[in-house]
């Protein structure tokens, strides 16, 4: 079976980003006077109705300087900007902020990777099937891999926009509010096929195929 060309994938790959990343989307400026007066009046009432759980439910902003209004407030500005999307990570019970922090990340990325490689498994799993020389093992050692490198790559693209803590008595529940940009993201998973690849014995023409799957967004949780 022939091995895929490295070189000639990657160019693919950038080609196949580049496309993505700029394709037609509605901003915000497209908006009429009365759509962005009735945009930014949904946003206050959002805004009033998060704060009011917060402060019912007992969450304290956590590691920062600014009140809780003011974290969401900037959290609220960076999704309007385009392509940024939240992603959350929480942790039901943890004891120190440290331990929170690092369990609440690692939530995170373990449910984009279990997400993206959703989103994609079973088009592949078909696709490699097809192939009647394609061993079994192959095709499961594809689909691990790529979840495994999703998990690692996709914590270099998420930002931490802020964390909130409550108070359990002896433990506490945490959750930190992260921002992903979409463009970003997809480069993420594009790096982890190509990192994938190198470990199974795919084809350039399977390999097209799933890096169009790969680089399809989807529905965040």
């Amino acid at each position: 079976m022939k091995k895929i060309n490295f070189l000639r994938f990657a160019l693919m790959a950038l080609v196949a980003v580049s496309v993505f990343a700029f394709a037609p989307q509605t901003t915000y400026a497209q908006l009429s006077k009365k759509q962005t007066k009735t945009l930014n009046k949904e946003r206050e009432k959002q805004y009033q109705k998060v704060i009011k759980v917060y402060q019912k439910e007992g969450w304290k902003l956590s590691g920062s300087s600014r009140t809780i209004e003011v974290a969401l407030l900037e959290h609220y500005s960076n999704l309007s900007e385009k392509g940024n999307v939240e992603f959350v990570g929480e942790v039901s019970t943890c004891k120190s902020i440290n331990v929170c922090k690092q369990f609440a990340l690692t939530n995170a990325q373990n449910r984009y990777a279990s997400l993206a490689s959703g989103n994609v498994k079973g088009r592949i799993e078909s696709l490699l099937r097809a192939d009647a020389n394609m061993p079994e093992i192959e095709i499961d050692k594809f689909i691990a891999a790529y979840e495994n490198m999703v998990k690692a790559e996709v914590g270099g693209v998420l930002t931490e926009s802020y964390s909130i803590v409550k108070d359990k008595g002896d433990s506490k529940e945490f959750k930190t509010f992260f921002i992903m940009n979409e463009e970003k993201a997809g480069a993420a998973r594009m790096r982890a096929m190509e990192r994938s690849l190198r470990e199974t014995k795919i084809t350039v023409d399977e390999a097209k195929e799933i890096s169009k799957f790969v680089n399809e967004g989807f529905k965040l949780d």
